[in-house]
């Protein structure tokens, strides 16, 4: 699998890839809304797991690549998810990204480009993202991708959760 947008490159994580995750995942500053940064045993672990996703489900989170350097600067994709605890697993997008790129408008269009992979290449009719109510960035972001609040909850693990979420027909609607 691999995606292309003009600035970037998504492509299936392999294990080569875990200097240049682990450099992002165990950044405090990245990693401020989880409830710790990463370990190199899970890094290690978040590769493995994405890398059973694309086998069991056909997608996970992919490698993005800089494709000015060849660099990984971070990860986007599906995963499903509990969302809601209810254990009903449901399609979340995902992304992290190295905080030197930040601010680029690389993580909207690593997220377009999922959007639209998925949309065109699963039967889902819903994709979800969801955070911790003061992750203002991951927020932003899912706004900026048509994601739309549909929800809010308490919980334990992160204070308050938000959910947002895109349905197929809006996601239509808004790239006709």
């Amino acid at each position: 699998m691999r995606i292309e947008t003009p600035d970037l490159l998504l492509r299936e994580m392999t294990p080569e890839d875990f200097s240049a995750l682990h450099g992002i995942f165990s950044d405090t500053e990245t990693m401020q809304y989880y409830p710790a940064p990463f370990d190199e045993q899970k890094t290690r672990g978040w590769i493995e797991w994405n890398m059973d996703n694309y086998t069991r489900h056909g997608f996970g989170l992919w490698a993005v690549v800089y494709k000015q350097t060849g660099e990984v600067i971070g990860d986007c994709g599906i995963t499903l998810q509990n969302i809601y605890g209810d254990g009903v697993l449901l399609p979340e997008i995902g992304y992290h990204l190295r905080k030197d790129f930040w601010h680029r408008g690389l993580a909207l269009q690593a997220g377009q480009a999922v959007l639209r992979y998925i949309f065109r290449n699963t039967a889902f009719d819903e994709i979800y993202c969801y955070q911790k109510w003061s992750n203002a960035p991951s927020r932003r972001l899912a706004e900026r991708l048509g994601l739309s609040l549909r929800a809010e909850y308490s919980d334990p693990k992160n204070t308050r959760t938000s959910v947002y979420s895109v349905t197929r027909s809006e996601f239509d609607a808004m790239h006709q």
